[in-house]
C-alpha cells in the first residue's frame, strides 16, 4: 500500500510535484496550489491510499523536490 499525504495549505505553487508525478498531482486553477488527485481531506491533510506501487517512485521524487517539504510518501 502506498500512502501519499499533502499539506495543501502550506503549498507555494512551485509546480515540481506536477512535473514529477502528473498522475497524482495537478495545480488548482482557483488558488494556484497543488491538488493530490483522489485524496481524502482530513484537517488540512490530503491523503491518498492505493495498492498501486507504480506511483511510489514518482511520488517520492515529487516529495524530495518539494521546497517546503509538505509531501510525505510511505510504502506500507
Amino acid at each position: 500500500m502506498v500512502v501519499i499525504t499533502l499539506q495543501r495549505q502550506k503549498c507555494i505553487g512551485c509546480n515540481y510535484c506536477v512535473e514529477l508525478a502528473p498522475e497524482q498531482f495537478q495545480m488548482s486553477k482557483k488558488d494556484g496550489k497543488s491538488v493530490l488527485l483522489n485524496a481524502i481531506d482530513k484537517k488540512g491533510f490530503h491523503t491518498l491510499k492505493t495498492p498501486d506501487h507504480s506511483i511510489f517512485a514518482p511520488a517520492e521524487a515529487a516529495a524530495a523536490a518539494c521546497p517546503v517539504k509538505i509531501i510525505k510518501v510511505k510504502n506500507v
